[in-house]
């Protein structure tokens, strides 16, 4: 990913349950995303539409020709398709319970990760790191007591599978989420950046309450929290502004700097916030990620933290070739 990309997460396998399968991409989407300046597509894949029977020798046609019909779709439109595991055999953020292996500590679960990654890397052989990209596992976590993971088990699981992949297909691109559900800079694989050219993606939900204010499926989250304000001084004393946001991207400039592609893989703000004060908070954080050359992809293009028909409150919207858009963040967002 030499130059800088920006674009989406589109959701169209984030979830098993798509059946029917789609039929085709949704060409007025890439079109609009094309059109207006980004180049960059994140495809957050739950393993399951690829593999719904648990068979990773044997995983499914059908969904396998719509990924590919959807990668033609985006290389005709300039885009680049950056394909993630965001629930991977072992593993996910979210309600990681229902997996009943852990990736980072079974060799049967690392087996059919590392499987269905080599199913990848063997159709795409032919495809050029230009144009498509794979993002290994989403924001993998030290989630107790369900599926614990030390980052020593993160690092293993991360090297043995960046080694297969690349000993079948040596150009293609790969890229390693940061640990912590994404936030933390992985310095101790600062290798892997500088001498393959693997891609550490980071994130852009700081600061947290913020970006998932009143969230339904956050963990522990304050349902009854009032509005948040930003920029502002908490009442722990904690100042919330483009300083703050400099001080917690430091790990990540420092690896950067360093020559580590940096790629912010995810970021946005949930609908519950007042639109004018996310949109102050948007320009601070892309200040920050312009200031350091990296590229990014909002989650997501349609939805609760999209820029169609987002629903944070006191939005005006611009119907703008077939979507209702907030026109400021789009604005704000054009590369």
């Amino acid at each position: 990913m030499a130059a800088v990309k920006t674009g989406f997460n589109m959701l169209w396998c984030y979830s098993r349950w798509k059946d029917p399968l789609p039929r085709e991409a949704d060409e007025r989407e890439l079109d609009f995303i094309a059109e207006e300046g980004f180049n960059f597509i994140r495809v957050p894949a739950d393993y399951r539409f690829f593999v719904p029977d648990g068979d990773f020798t044997r995983p499914r046609e059908e969904a396998l020709a719509f990924a590919d019909r959807y990668l033609a779709a985006c290389r005709e439109r300039g885009l680049h398709m950056c394909l993630n595991l965001h629930r991977a055999p072992g593993y996910c953020v979210n309600r990681p319970e229902t997996e009943g292996r852990n990736l980072w500590r079974d060799a049967d679960a690392q087996r059919d990760f590392i499987s269905l990654w080599l199913t990848f890397t063997r159709r795409y052989q032919g495809v050029p790191s230009s144009a498509l990209s794979f993002d290994l596992v989403n924001e993998p976590d030290e989630i107790l007591p369900t599926h614990p993971c030390s980052r020593a088990d993160h690092e293993k699981v991360i090297r043995k599978t960046v080694s297969a992949i690349l000993a079948q297909d040596p150009d293609r691109q790969l890229v390693i989420d940061g640990f912590h559900g994404g936030h933390e800079a992985l310095p101790e694989l600062k290798d892997l950046g500088l001498e393959r050219g693997v891609v550490h993606s980071g994130r852009g939900y700081t600061p947290f309450p913020l970006t998932h204010h009143r969230a339904e499926w956050v963990r522990g989250g304050d349902m009854n929290a009032p509005m948040p304000e930003y920029p502002c001084v908490r009442p722990d004393g904690q100042k919330w502004d483009i300083g703050f946001l400099r001080r917690f991207y430091a790990p990540w400039k420092e690896l950067s700097d360093a020559g580590v592609p940096v790629h912010i893989g995810e970021f946005g703000c949930y609908n519950k916030v007042e639109n004018e004060t996310a949109l102050r908070w948007f320009t601070d954080l892309l200040t920050v990620f312009r200031e350091n050359g990296w590229g990014w992809s909002l989650w997501n293009f349609r939805g609760p933290f999209g820029i169609v028909e987002h629903g944070r409150p006191g939005t005006v919207y611009e119907d703008h070739k077939g979507f209702r858009v907030d026109r400021r963040l789009l604005e704000l967002l054009r590369p």
